[in-house]
């Protein structure tokens, strides 16, 4: 085992508060996952062992929610599973649980009656498996294996009912279920030597994430049989559940390809121990969509959304030294391309895509500029994103929805009433919280980047007309916003434009005016917002959405949805913010071993994070107040992938 392994010891373990705030993932590329606190037991509706992913990468149902787990030793019975019933943990598996650790999948020791048992959980990728092995050490023992099913949707919850049909089908080293008619059946590939009917109910399971978030907490999960494993000394239980029938001799040869397959696709660009843990985290987010490829944008609850998706491009593919895969998720984009505009998300069920974002399509040239860089495929940018590429520079020109369009000053307009265009996007009821219509500041930075790298591509290409219109275009647009957006007052830009109005805010946004390889900023404007930005917002998770000086400033994400939605952009901070204003910081102070050390130091605190909250991956957001717990989505692409791409290009690991 490498010493770079993630591990948990007995104090951790075997602490319910310390285990329940630490949460393992594993994932299967179709955007399907498993996943639990190390507790074992569930704080989330999301939490279970096999969330399938129906219609990849969406559809997510909750198949088999987890296994409750009985060593019997000598006829002694010790309960290693952990549930949150009213009033009650029941049992206290954790107690037995000796270490934790990611190895490469998430690996459990528990230690009772003068024996230890080693529980393995890993998912097959490209397929809604999940394989769980239970190894033995020391006296011959049994194990009783009870699963609890909840066949719904990953956003509900499962409660009684008398729709469920408790049928079990059996044949030799495979069980099945199939509760309801309109959910694929489920396989249990094994090695048992008994196998009992149940057909009970387990009621009033509660997860205290749920709770917090003000939403449905309490679920009922039904047991259709009861599993006996007699195992002796140096042997193993194994449970393959799966949407497919499986012969139980698969799993070693399932964790053999697995094992290799994260060698290869995580291969670390640096001995940095970090980035190794990222670009492990890295894979877990891309996932196929049709026969091309695209990005989970966090996990539990998040599709693949056009923004985030272009966002975390560059770090989860091409830090990672994967530009095959960046190459098929922009072609996946591109031809879902409509009126100028990538879709904003790709809706779970799969119904018509989102078209609400302008940002998305902007991030979009900042992908291909990156790919361009570090491939230099001209070939491939020019036989299959060139074209596209043109059509939405036409559409912006001319004008697409929600009032996107180019203005007379050569700026990017936009907005409409009641929709959120920008990243900023929080709306509690039918109110968007920072509606920001009319010209925001990072829109200008990232469409003037867009117009840059199109004269780049047509002076590729020969396109003479392109070239002229976009050098045109970028000399006005940067006269534009130098005239427009300075705030001499503040020392930094105004975060919107609209008409006369002028939005003061201190906010992040305007880091991308330093941040993107092309800039409109002079030097010392650039010097002077930087330092403002530092001041106000920088944190040691990454930036504030919204200085604390501000009377909207909110330094808490907690409460119902209403109370955290109004929260999610006032102050809240975002950990992928670090990377542009890293970038920004090395591009204003230069590239000197000095900077690349101060630069690695603000990412220190990563190296604790990822052992707590999401293990081994980057939350979404943090508090803006200290001590900045982490908050929402326990795993996040472009929390991940700026990192990566700061570690594994920005900073040169020999100057630090």
């Amino acid at each position: 085992m490498s010493a770079d392994i993630l591990r948990l010891d007995r104090a951790i373990c075997s602490s319910l508060d310390d285990a329940l705030q630490r949460e393992w993932l594993e994932t299967n590329g179709l955007g399907g996952y498993a996943s639990s606190t190390i507790a074992g037991a569930h704080t989330r509706r999301y939490h279970g062992l096999l969330m399938a992913a129906t219609q990849p990468p969406a559809g997510r149902v909750l198949l088999l929610s987890k296994l409750e787990e009985t060593l019997v030793v000598g006829g002694q019975r010790f309960e290693l599973s952990a549930n949150r019933y009213p009033g009650v943990v029941h049992p206290t598996g954790f107690q037995y649980l000796e270490e934790f650790r990611l190895d490469p999948f998430p690996v459990f020791t528990f230690r009772a009656g003068g024996v230890e048992l080693e529980k393995r959980v890993f998912m097959v990728h490209g397929e809604n498996t999940t394989v769980i092995e239970y190894r033995l050490r020391g006296a011959d023992s049994e194990l009783e294996l009870r699963p609890l099913i909840a066949f719904r949707d990953f956003h509900a919850t499962t409660h009684r009912n008398d729709a469920l049909d408790p049928a079990v089908t059996r044949g030799p080293g495979i069980t099945s279920v199939a509760p309801y008619p309109h959910l694929p059946r489920l396989y249990f590939a094994h090695n048992a030597d008994a196998i009992a009917d149940s057909g009970v109910w387990y009621e009033n399971f509660e997860f205290d994430r749920e709770r917090e978030r003000g939403l449905d907490y309490s679920e009922d999960l039904f047991n259709p049989f009861v599993a006996t494993f007699r195992v002796a000394e140096g042997g193993s239980a194994v449970v393959i559940a799966s949407t497919q029938a499986h012969d139980v001799g698969d799993a070693a040869r399932f964790q053999a390809a697995e094992i290799q397959r994260r060698a290869v696709m995580s291969a670390p660009p640096s001995d940095d121990a970090l980035v190794t843990t990222l670009a492990a985290a890295a894979d877990q987010f891309i996932v196929g969509r049709g026969e091309l490829q695209s990005v989970i944008a966090g996990y539990h609850w998040f599709g693949d959304w056009g923004r985030d998706t272009m966002i975390a491009l560059p770090g989860l593919t091409l830090a990672t030294g994967r530009a095959d895969v960046a190459k098929n998720i922009l072609l996946a984009f591109a031809h879902s391309a409509d009126q100028g505009m990538l879709p904003n998300r790709f809706p779970d069920a799969g119904e018509t895509p989102e078209y609400n974002t302008v940002d998305a399509t902007l991030w979009f040239f900042e992908a291909v500029r990156a790919l361009r860089k570090q491939t230099g495929d001209t070939a491939f940018i020019r036989e299959n994103l060139y074209e596209a590429l043109r059509e939405i520079f036409a559409w912006h020109l001319q004008g697409t929805r929600y009032g996107i369009r180019v203005d007379d000053d050569c700026l990017l307009q936009s907005g409409a009433p009641g929709v959120q265009l920008t990243w900023m996007d929080a709306k509690t009821g039918g109110n968007v919280v920072t509606p920001r219509q009319g010209k925001p500041v990072e829109i200008q930075a990232l469409w003037y980047n867009a117009v840059r790298v199109m004269q780049e591509l047509a002076h590729d290409f020969d396109d003479a007309p392109m070239h002229s219109l976009c050098e045109e275009l970028g000399k006005r647009a940067r006269d534009s916003f130098n005239r427009l957006f300075w705030n001499e007052d503040a020392g930094c830009l105004f975060d919107v434009i609209d008409g006369d109005a002028r939005d003061a805010s201190i906010r992040p946004n305007q880091v991308f005016a330093i941040s993107l390889p092309h800039s409109m900023l002079p030097p010392e404007r650039a010097r002077r917002v930087l330092q403002v930005v530092e001041r106000e917002l920088l944190t040691p998770y990454g930036l504030r959405t919204l200085s604390p000086r501000d009377p909207c400033y909110r330094g808490r994400y907690e409460g119902d949805p209403s109370s955290r939605d109004a929260a999610y952009h006032q102050g809240t901070v975002w950990p992928w913010l670090m990377g542009p204003f890293i970038t920004a910081y090395l591009s204003v102070h230069g590239r000197t071993a000095a900077v690349q050390k101060q630069a690695m130091q603000w990412i220190e605190p990563f190296r604790a994070h990822v052992k707590t909250a999401g293990l081994g991956q980057i939350s979404e957001i943090f508090d803006g107040d200290s001590p900045h717990q982490p908050r929402g989505c326990i795993a996040q692409a472009w929390s991940v992938a700026e990192l990566l791409r700061i570690l594994a290009g920005e900073i040169k690991s020999e100057n630090v």
